[in-house]
């Protein structure tokens, strides 16, 4: 009995061992982890499988619409129009004053943690992120 607890603790610690490993592995090849030049402003559903985002790519503003097959640039604006319609949809109260975008929608979390986990399987916001979108898939509009 005490043989297989020892043999147990052996195996996962191994386990745990090549995890670390391969997390350290893929960080230093860039890997997994969230590099911050891609930022989703917001998301909107338009049906079932389509959905438009507006995102911010290296300094610029992209609305894109997405379907299950495909990703379709629909236009690019400016951060300034971008943040005059934001503050116009939700009025002068709940306009940002210090400089951050308000996101339309919801703010899609982006994993920005220091540890080595930021972005993959074993990170906590990683599965947070992925219960919230089964239950905007799931629930009918």
């Amino acid at each position: 009995m005490t043989w297989m607890v020892i043999r147990l603790v052996l195996c996962l610690g191994l386990i745990a061992g090549v995890l670390f490993y391969a997390s350290k592995l893929a960080q230093k090849r860039g890997l997994g982890g969230a590099t911050g030049v891609i930022e989703v402003v917001a998301r909107q559903r338009m049906g079932r499988a389509s959905t438009v985002s507006v995102l911010r790519v290296a300094g610029r503003v992209l609305v894109v619409g997405s379907t299950e097959e495909q990703v379709t640039l629909l236009a690019e604006v400016e951060d300034e129009e971008l943040q005059a319609a934001l503050a116009a949809q939700l009025g002068p109260a709940k306009a940002s004053t210090d400089g951050e975008p308000v996101p339309m929608t919801r703010r899609i979390p982006v994993p920005t943690g220091p540890g080595a986990l930021a972005g993959s399987v074993l990170d906590k916001s990683t599965w947070t992120s992925v219960v919230q979108e089964l239950r905007e898939r799931t629930v009918r509009h």
